[in-house]
């Protein structure tokens, strides 16, 4: 009786962590791999793996962040594997709902959110990872680089390179520089 009172509880705290990261862990999902089903896709996989040690997930410091890392090294495995990804809608999605941005996050204060994510689509995985972690998600250097398993040295080149390609892309700095953000 005690282990079914264990695991009710466990399944209610795991509920309540799903509840409370979903949108978090939806918006990274989305902006690493460029499209609404495969960020679906990839939370939920991350998610079924994190269910099954949750007890050891909760007593984690920081469970969101064991969470992310789950989901960058999935979508790291899926990235080798040499599976296009796409930031943009392609012909045959223009029935399907795309990632809609919350009004609190700062991807939706961009003017031109198609010129954004054709940017942020062309970046290299790695660099796409740590542009996405550090300036969306704001996470620390240290935080990121705990995330994608790599040294802070490591997330500083590949996020300061992420973002000198996108100052580089044309229409999109100009929008970033009037809208008062640099």
């Amino acid at each position: 009786m005690l282990m079914v009172v264990r695991k009710q509880v466990g399944d209610r705290e795991f509920h309540d962590f799903v509840v409370g990261c979903w949108p978090r862990l939806m918006r990274t999902a989305f902006l690493l791999t460029g499209e609404q089903h495969a960020a679906e896709d990839l939370v939920q996989s991350t998610l079924e793996q994190v269910y099954v040690a949750w007890h050891r997930v909760a007593l984690a410091d920081a469970p969101e962040a064991y969470v992310r890392r789950v989901m960058i090294n999935a979508h790291a495995r899926r990235y080798r594997r040499k599976l296009r990804e796409f930031l943009l809608p392609r012909s045959g999605d223009a029935g399907l709902t795309h990632e809609v941005a919350d009004t609190g996050d700062r991807i939706a204060q961009a003017d031109d959110r198609h010129t954004l994510l054709k940017a942020l689509a062309q970046l290299p995985a790695r660099q796409r990872e740590a542009v996405v972690l550090r300036y969306w998600e704001d996470l620390t250097e240290t935080q990121t680089a705990e995330a994608m398993g790599c040294s802070v040295g490591t997330v500083k080149s590949n996020a300061a390179k992420g973002i000198a390609k996108l100052r580089a892309v044309s229409g999109l700095a100009e929008k970033v520089t009037q809208g008062g953000r640099t």
